[in-house]
């Protein structure tokens, strides 16, 4: 019987897929631990959205992380991390020097191979990438990434595709170990699957490790691994509780139980598995699942909405109270993945397309170009698997004010190392490989949250169940006399979205006994109103930036305000000249759409 070979991704992609990449290393290296003693060898480790999300949303390093995970996993472990090709793990370009940074930072960080990849199938994207990943020591995993196309559109994604794509691979000479075909969404169609496996092995021989990655967003995951090892598929991607399924990976045990009987097996111990499976589950057993994370959406087939994306961009929804549009953004990403030139639904490119969705839904059809997208479809992503829709190619040359680009961006792209290390150095930061990549890594056009991170001007936002639990059962089991419940109280002061609140509250069992709005207290009594022009907020969202004081004169576009939404910034500049009369946000508050921000006479 042939084994198949098997990389837990529980521990990586099942953080993106479940909790939008939010996970502290604390809670889970007694996870890897136990998956270390029930034999598991190979782990997804970090790269992808889990390495930004550790500085944006848990108060940590990826690198520290990596150096702990190495640790707990052991110096025999296979450890992967993924990377974007020219994005690495950014959602923009990275020069050069900053790739090759990328590469060196992760091997001396424990990684052992590096699975590289390009939404755009573009093979220039991986040919430079590639190299530096060979040259630091790293295994280097090509990829060609897959989905399924909207109803109505052909052209890509099919079989002969594919297999182009990997002869592309080939005839231009990228290094590689093995190679991967990814399908973040779980959309392809198993019997698509199956003829592109069988060619590619044909093509390869038997000799080079083909591997597939996929989700059972729609539930077809399984599916797919079956077709893609009855195909040639010497490896696969797998989950396991309480991280696998829905939008995660398919479930080790399902696979395992699917191959009885066929000429494939997992080579896997399952009683020990079920031990290290119950660790799992203590280890979150506090965490917030989201619904959405844990369920089929068979509607993800005509909207390729990758399982990993799917819950960073809800719990982004979430957080900016905008989650009830979340069915027609997805309606509304169908038309941007038509009509954006068929580049794979991954990121960072699922991004643009669900950031151009949001856009859509939120501020009406291609009313705002949102700049991931717009640069996409212009070319400066590289070359789209067929060209974009005339149209949305020139609103978007209008509107970003870019022509149509066909070069190899790496060319136009400032190297960022020098760029870096002058930040660290007027900070008075350290100068490390580390930090440099930090600051390459995360920055924006509205400022650079490596630099907030390091500056140590985070928050921490892991959305848990735990401490609402034990309070509510703290407040029900207390024995409180009613003449203490009625005389011990508390004034407090909330915001909750931006809103002030003053809230009675009956302490020792935490009853909230009254609240209201305190607009009252807010302004003096005998403030006169503020006349002037009033700056709503065009989308919903977090404020990352105000770069104007009170009393400041503005000109006519100047910037007032960065907002941010789905990882999207959209800068808020003054339609007319005059005084900021008034400010009524604040750095970090969340706003509403058509929220007065500030007031300019």
């Amino acid at each position: 019987m042939k084994k198949i070979l098997f990389q837990d991704t529980s521990l990586r992609d099942g953080f993106q897929s479940v909790f939008g990449a939010r996970a502290l290393t604390k809670d889970f290296i007694p996870a890897i631990e136990a998956a270390r003693a029930a034999g598991i060898t190979h782990f997804e480790a970090g790269g992808g959205a889990r390495f930004q999300s550790l500085f944006l949303y848990c108060g940590e390093s990826a690198f520290d992380m990596m150096d702990q995970f190495r640790s707990a996993a052991g110096p025999e472990a296979r450890l992967q991390t993924l990377a974007r090709g020219i994005s690495v793990v950014a959602l923009g370009q990275q020069p050069r020097d900053m790739i090759d940074l990328h590469a060196r930072m992760f091997k001396k960080h424990g990684m052992t191979r590096i699975r590289n990849f390009d939404a755009l199938n573009d093979v220039r994207n991986l040919t430079y990438s590639g190299q530096c990943i060979t040259d630091a020591g790293l295994e280097h995993e090509v990829v060609i990434s897959m989905m399924e196309l909207p109803l109505g559109c052909s052209g890509a994604h099919d079989p002969e595709f594919y297999i182009k794509t990997l002869r592309d691979i080939l005839d231009a000479g990228v290094p590689y170990h093995s190679v991967c075909f990814k399908d973040a969404s779980g959309t392809s169609n198993p019997r698509k699957v199956h003829e592109t496996f069988k060619q590619a092995r044909k093509l390869l021989g038997d000799e080079v490790e083909i591997r597939m990655h996929t989700h059972d967003t729609c539930g077809t995951g399984v599916a797919q691994y079956l077709a893609a090892i009855e195909g040639g598929c010497d490896g696969i991607c797998v989950g396991r509780a309480p991280l696998s399924g829905g939008t995660a990976q398919p479930d080790l045990f399902s696979m395992w139980h699917v191959l009885k009987g066929t000429d494939y097996t997992l080579d896997i111990d399952v009683a020990k598995i079920m031990e290290a499976n119950l660790v799992a589950k203590e280890c979150f057993k506090d965490y917030f699942f989201p619904p959405e994370a844990l369920a089929i959406d068979s509607e993800v087939i005509f909207s390729p909405m990758p399982g990993g994306a799917l819950t960073a961009n809800t719990m982004m929804m979430r957080d900016t109270g905008t989650f009830h549009l979340y069915p027609q953004v997805i309606k509304a990403m169908a038309e941007c993945v038509a009509r954006g030139g068929f580049a794979a639904s991954v990121t960072p490119v699922s991004q643009f397309y669900f950031q151009q969705a949001y856009a859509n839904a939120t501020q009406g059809p291609w009313k705002k170009m949102t700049d991931g997208y717009g640069q996409m479809v212009l070319g400066y992503f590289g070359r789209t698997p067929v060209p974009p829709d005339a149209e949305i190619v020139n609103i978007a040359s209008e509107q970003l004010g870019r022509p149509v680009f066909t070069g190899d961006p790496l060319d136009i792209i400032e190297p960022g190392i020098p760029a870096a290390r002058k930040i660290l150095q007027d900070n008075g930061l350290p100068v490390t490989d580390e930090n440099i990549f930090i600051i390459g890594a995360l920055a924006t056009k509205g400022g650079n949250k490596g630099l907030d991170f390091l500056k140590g001007q985070f928050s921490i936002n892991v959305r848990k169940v735990e401490k609402k639990a034990k309070k509510a059962a703290a407040a029900a089991a207390a024995p409180v006399a009613p003449a203490a419940a009625a005389s011990a109280t508390g004034d407090y002061t909330v915001m909750v979205n931006g809103v002030r609140y003053d809230v009675q509250v009956a302490e020792g069992t935490g009853q909230i006994l009254s609240a209201q709005p305190a607009a009252a207290a807010s302004a003096p009594a005998a403030a006169a109103p503020v006349v002037g022009t009033e700056i709503p907020a065009p989308i919903p969202g977090n404020v990352l930036n105000i770069p104007v004081a009170l009393g400041q004169a503005v000109a006519e576009g100047d910037l007032l305000v960065v907002l941010e939404a789905m990882k999207m910034e959209t800068p808020i500049k003054s339609p007319m000249a005059g005084k900021i009369l008034s400010i009524d946000i604040a750095k970090d508050s969340v706003v509403h759409a058509g929220q007065v921000m500030m007031t300019i006479g």
